[in-house]
């Protein structure tokens, strides 16, 4: 498959995301949904971070390829345009382990420690030993990650502001370290006007390296789980892209609502419904009304307020589904995907390691 070539430079953007298994609708809104809008804006490379994977799966990794796999379904179930972006996975580009190794020989313990999801994750995921070399460096990882491909955004909600801020203190150091060495000329002049006119004229000449990207704060919709916390896998309260119509009414039907409407003749309070929430992403603007008055007045009941929510639902998810199974049934163009995009990442990258290597001392 050929990858099509914008005829006019675009800014660039590249994000990622761990293979866990099937998609779903967190996921969706919190990233690929924006995704699928940047693409049509900016150069985009979307890769699937299955090294990120084993930071914290490594004990089991029997599901990893299945799961690259479905993820790689659902990004282009989604919308995301092989001939509008560039997507791939991430081992298949081996400078992104290359890079990380490089910038793990300079960055400072303290920068890794004090990343706010490193002690959070920790917390989260008791049940795994996560006190290793990989789990703390995965934020070095996702620095090389991102500046393998001299972005100029990375599109990320507000908690991630944190690790783009690193990747540019990666940055930072990696030019200030080897972009800016003393030259032949600096190190032999023989007063200090010599010398501060030699580092006046390096600094005219000397570019960065690696180029300090910017974070593109993305719109992340709150989306509960059917029992009203965070959509997330590791509490099972999750709807997949994949569920078909049955599966998506069954998981809403028994969803968590305001605990103060106890009888039908309560009247509710959608500003702390759980699936008011949800209305609020995939609903009509009519249907908020109706929705609104409905349950403030007690005119309509719970049950009646999730089929509405669960029929918007559907629809949103009914285009993706139909592609998945157009994907499903020609697995072939799945992988040409894959393998294009990987050859399209490997020789972005391949031209951003030169310089590094060189400077590092490495060629």
């Amino acid at each position: 498959m050929t990858i099509a070539t914008p005829s006019t430079p675009r800014p660039r953007v590249l994000s990622g995301m761990r293979p866990t298994g099937k998609l779903h609708l967190g996921n969706y809104m919190g990233a690929l949904y924006n995704w699928v809008k940047l693409q049509h804006e900016y150069e985009c490379y979307f890769f699937i971070a299955d090294y990120h994977a084993l930071t914290t799966d490594y004990a089991d990794p029997s599901g990893l390829q299945s799961n690259i796999r479905e993820v790689a379904l659902d990004f282009l179930s989604a919308g995301l345009d092989p001939e509008r972006c560039t997507i791939f996975v991430q081992s298949h580009v081996h400078q992104h382990a290359e890079l990380n190794l490089l910038f793990g020989m300079f960055t400072p313990l303290g920068w890794l420690e004090r990343v706010p999801t490193y002690k959070d994750q920790q917390e989260q995921l008791r049940e795994k030993d996560l006190n290793t070399y990989g789990f703390l460096g995965y934020p070095l990882l996702q620095a090389a990650d991102i500046l393998l491909y001299q972005p100029d955004f990375v599109p990320v909600g507000a908690d991630q502001v944190a690790h783009v801020e690193l990747t540019r203190e990666v940055a930072r150091r990696f030019n200030q370290l080897y972009a800016s060495r003393p030259t032949p000329a600096i190190r032999h002049a023989h007063s200090d006007k010599e010398r501060l006119a030699a580092e006046i004229s390096q600094n005219e000449v000397v570019e960065q390296i690696l180029p300090e990207p910017k974070a593109l704060l993305t719109p992340s919709p709150k989306l509960p789980g059917t029992d009203g916390r965070k959509m997330s896998k590791s509490y099972g309260n999750t709807i997949l892209l994949s569920d078909p119509e049955d599966v998506v009414r069954a998981k809403l039907k028994p969803m968590v609502t305001d605990p103060a409407r106890i009888r039908r003749t309560d009247p509710g309070n959608p500003d702390v419904c759980p699936v008011f929430d949800l209305h609020r992403v995939f609903s009509t603007e009519e249907t908020l009304q109706n929705v609104r008055q409905g349950c403030t007045t007690a005119g309509i009941g719970c049950i009646q307020c999730k089929g509405w929510l669960t029929d918007a639902v559907v629809k949103e998810l009914a285009p993706i589904q139909e592609r998945r199974r157009h994907l499903e049934a020609n697995p072939k163009q799945v992988d040409d995907v894959l393998e294009a995009g990987a050859g399209r990442a490997s020789q972005f990258a391949a031209r951003t390691m030169l310089p590094v290597l060189k400077a590092a001392g490495l060629r």
